[in-house]
């Protein structure tokens, strides 16, 4: 476990890394998380019993950390509540963003989950 939390923590680092580097408007540990997801995708073609015993850590660490994932979220509630005055003044702006965002969200998740079926339907289909 410690080994993926290691993993982990040093794609966050090089996302923040490349984030501070290049002056991207993107989150750090977003920018680590595909790196990651990169990483992950390109050991897929490797078929050795060590990288599949790190896929396996890695996995299951991040399904363990996931479940104290509301944890994560009391910083930024503290740090909402700071700038309520902010919030009060830009609250229609504030309201619709979270609203279109949300929307989006379900239309891109609908989208992905409708072909994920079909590919995964056609390749039941061929066996």
């Amino acid at each position: 476990m410690l080994r993926s939390i290691f993993i982990i923590f040093f794609f966050q680092l090089m996302g923040e890394a490349i984030k501070k580097i290049f002056e991207i408007r993107i989150p750090g540990p977003v920018i680590g998380l595909i790196l990651l997801l990169i990483t992950l995708i390109l050991l897929k073609r490797i078929k050795t019993k060590s990288v599949s015993n790190l896929k396996k850590e890695v996995a299951d660490t991040s399904t363990y950390i996931l479940r104290y994932l509301s944890f994560l979220f009391v910083p930024i509630g503290v740090g909402v509540v700071m700038h309520f005055s902010y919030l009060e003044n830009n609250l229609s702006k504030v309201l619709f963003i979270v609203f279109i965002s949300t929307i989006l969200t379900i239309g891109i998740t609908a989208f992905l989950m409708d072909r994920m079926n079909k590919i995964i339907n056609k390749n039941d289909r061929k066996r």
